[in-house]
C-alpha cells in the first residue's frame, strides 16, 4: 500500500504538457480533376515552410496519371538533350577563297611556263588558301521537339521525382523571416537534398523565401509555366505548392 501512494503522490504532483496543434492550416481534400478509373491516386503529405521542424498538414491526392506512370528514360534522354542544343550556338567560323588576304591577280600566265592553270593563290588548293565546306558562324542547333515527347517528359520526370521520395507538397511558400540560414536549416533539418527547386503559381513570388534564396545559388524558385525536365533533373529535390499540383495537373491531363 505504502508503495501505491507513493505513486499516486508522484502522479498528482506532476505537470501535464498539451501539445496545442493549430487547425487553421490544415489542407482540404483535392477533388482530382478526369478521375482515374482503374488506378488508384496516389497521396502526398503537405507540409509547412513557416518552422524549420516539419509538421503535416494533411494528406492529399495526386493523379497517378501524372505523378505514377511508368517513366520512359528515352524520352527524359529526348527532353534534355533538345534543351541543351536548342540555346547552344557554335561559334567556329573558317574563311572562303573570297575573304581570305591577298590572291587578287593571276599568279603567272594561262601558257608558256610548263606550270599548272591557277587563277588564284587563295584558291583552296594552295597553302594559306580558302577552306571550302568549313564551318561558318553563328551557327544554331535549335530544333522543335514534337510536343507529346515535351508533355510525356514533363509527366516522366514528374513521376521519377515522385518514386525517389524526392518530390514534396507544401501549403505556400511564405517565410518568417528573410534570413538565408532559415532555408539552409530548414533543409538540413527535412534531409532535402542539396540543391532545391521550389515552383509556385506565379513568377511573383513571397518576398521573405525571394530575399532568403538571392545569395543560395543551389536554391532556386520557379513558376509553374517554366517548369521543364532540365530544371528537375538538375535539382535533387522538387518543391510544389498546392496550387502549384493543381494547374500543374490540370493543364498536363487536358493535353493527355
Amino acid at each position: 500500500m505504502n508503495m501505491f501512494k507513493s505513486i499516486f503522490i508522484m502522479l498528482r504532483n506532476c505537470q501535464s504538457i498539451h501539445r496545442v496543434y493549430s487547425t487553421s492550416n490544415i489542407v482540404e481534400p483535392r477533388k482530382l480533376l478526369f478521375p482515374p478509373k482503374y488506378i488508384k491516386p496516389r497521396q502526398v503529405w503537405v507540409e509547412n515552410l513557416d518552422t524549420i521542424d516539419e509538421r503535416k498538414l494533411g494528406l492529399v491526392e495526386l493523379h497517378p496519371e501524372i505523378f505514377a506512370s511508368s517513366p520512359r528514360i528515352d524520352i527524359i534522354h529526348q527532353n534534355v538533350q533538345w534543351q541543351r542544343l536548342y540555346r547552344y550556338v557554335s561559334y567556329a567560323h573558317t574563311k572562303t577563297r573570297a575573304e581570305v588576304r591577298g590572291g587578287g591577280k593571276k599568279p603567272f600566265p594561262q601558257k608558256g611556263l610548263g606550270r599548272s592553270r591557277h587563277g588564284s593563290i587563295r584558291s583552296p588548293l594552295w597553302r594559306g588558301g580558302g577552306i571550302i565546306h568549313g564551318p561558318r558562324s553563328p551557327t544554331p542547333h535549335f530544333y522543335m521537339l514534337p510536343f507529346y515527347t515535351r508533355v510525356l517528359g514533363l509527366v516522366s520526370t514528374l513521376s521519377v521525382k515522385f518514386a525517389q521520395d524526392d518530390l514534396h507538397v507544401v501549403n505556400n511558400l511564405e517565410l518568417p523571416v528573410d534570413d538565408p540560414k532559415f532555408i539552409e536549416e530548414l533543409v538540413k533539418s527535412r534531409n532535402w537534398g542539396p540543391s532545391i527547386l521550389f515552383v509556385d503559381i506565379s513568377d511573383i513570388m513571397p518576398r521573405n523565401i525571394t530575399a532568403a534564396t538571392d545569395t543560395i545559388k543551389h536554391v532556386n524558385l520557379m513558376p509553374v509555366y517554366g517548369l521543364n525536365v532540365y530544371s528537375m533533373l538538375k535539382h535533387d529535390t522538387l518543391v510544389l505548392t498546392t496550387e502549384a499540383v493543381d494547374l500543374l495537373e490540370e493543364k498536363l491531363l487536358t493535353h493527355l
